[in-house]
Formats: C-alpha cells, sequence, structure tokens
C-alpha cells in the first residue's frame, strides 16, 4: 500500500496568538508559516508525489500553494475530513483561557471522553481522518500502483490521531505524539500493519525516496528514523 507524507500546515497567525483557530475563516500563515511553506518543495524535490490532498481551510491551502507552483501536474484535493477539529464553542478563543475550563483536562488526560460544546468528539475527529486516509490509501494504490507516495496536508491534532491509529495507540494516548508547523509524518501502509517512517521531521527527506521493500517480512521501502494539541491554535 501507498506511503503517506501528513504535513501540518505552517505556522499560522493563530498559533502565534494563542488562540484556537479551529474552523475560523480567515486564519493565515504569518510570515515565518509563509517562508516555511516557500521550502517545502526543495524538501519534497526527491519524493515522487502521485497526489497531494489537503483541509480546505486557508492555511493548508497556502501551505500547499508553493508545492503546487513547482509542481503543476500534481493533482489538488480537498477532503472535508482532514479538516481542523470542529471545536464548537470554543473556536477562536484564547488557549490561556480555556486552560481553566474543567474539560480541558479530560482533552489532555483522557481525550476519548472529550466532546467540544457544540463541536464534535475527539473519538469523532480520530474516526473521520482515519476512514479518509484508509479510502485514499485505497484510491492511490488503485491508480498509482501499491508503491506510490501521496501527501496529505492538515492539521497538528488530526496528525496526532493518525499517528496514534498507525502505531496501534489508544486514543488516550495522542497527546504524547507532537508535530511541528511545516512538518512532514511519514507512513508507510501496508497488508499486515503500517510503519511510521518519520514523525514531525522539520528537515531533509531524500531518504524516503522509493527502493526495494523486504517483500518477504513486510518491511518498508524507505527507511530513517522519525525525528523526534488541542496543539497550539492547530
Amino acid at each position: 500500500m501507498p506511503t503517506l507524507l501528513l504535513v501540518r500546515h505552517g505556522r499560522s497567525t493563530a498559533n502565534t496568538s494563542g488562540l484556537l483557530a479551529g474552523r475560523t475563516p480567515g486564519v493565515e500563515l504569518d510570515e515565518l508559516g509563509a517562508a516555511q511553506a516557500a521550502a517545502l518543495p526543495a524538501r519534497l524535490a526527491a519524493l515522487p508525489l502521485a497526489a497531494a490532498v489537503h483541509s480546505p481551510l486557508e492555511r493548508c491551502r497556502q501551505t500547499l500553494a508553493p508545492l503546487a507552483a513547482a509542481r503543476p501536474d500534481l493533482p489538488l484535493h480537498t477532503e472535508e475530513r482532514v479538516g481542523e477539529c470542529d471545536y464548537g464553542d470554543w473556536t477562536g478563543r484564547k488557549l490561556a483561557e480555556l486552560n481553566e475550563e474543567p474539560l480541558m483536562a479530560t482533552v489532555q488526560q483522557h481525550p476519548s471522553a472529550a466532546a467540544f460544546p457544540g463541536g464534535e468528539t475527539m473519538r469523532g475527529m480520530q474516526a473521520r481522518a482515519v476512514e479518509a486516509v484508509r479510502e485514499w490509501n485505497e484510491r492511490i494504490e488503485r491508480e498509482h500502483g501499491p508503491d506510490a507516495t501521496y501527501l496529505v496536508c492538515s492539521h497538528g491534532d488530526i496528525i496526532k490521531s493518525l499517528v496514534a491509529d498507525a502505531l496501534g495507540m489508544h486514543l488516550d494516548l495522542f497527546q504524547r505524539v507532537h508535530v511541528e508547523p511545516c512538518s512532514v509524518t511519514a507512513i508507510r501502509y501496508t497488508p499486515l500493519r503500517p510503519f511510521l517512517l518519520r514523525l514531525g521531521d522539520t528537515g531533509d527527506l531524500a531518504s524516503l525516496a522509493p527502493r526495494e521493500a523486504d517483500a518477504a517480512h513486510g518491511t518498508p521501502r524507505a527507511g530513517g528514523d522519525g525525528d523526534a494539541v488541542v496543539g497550539g491554535g492547530a
């Protein structure tokens, strides 16, 4: 099955102002975030990409804009199911204020029980994102072959929940995962189990370029160690 590159959007104005942006329209990349996005094409230059899938929010579209300009033939797809968590009444509020809410302890310590007032549950967030990735895996493999690589640009909590799923971790442990803005997390899916190839990598990605897999053992075809929300206004 394909290799998935999970790209968190570049740093946004909400990240720097300490807001839980959620699905607030008009949240864009800040100056550093734009620079991070501009550097992404060079970081991915060695990797053939079958497609790029992205959250519908502006900050994800802006993150992929330089890559789309560098690769005009790269198919781009909007996917609602990898959009930001619906934080409901928490959307747009200061994280410093939300830290005083009793629910925040649940979000951090027992997220599988967390339901945002007027929004969705964290279980529901993970379920829709996992369903989307599994369906895209099948589509990419069907259209481009089992060794294809594709990219999904999304948000911190979405990416962390997908990593938890790939590692067989309970959602209650996903807050132990951290991904920086514009970092790349790589998961190689196989018929038996996924392999986490990178986690929150902000550097060079050339070693993820395709090479022969050990078909007998189901090991990943690209190697290397991973660099090692409600996630800061993701």
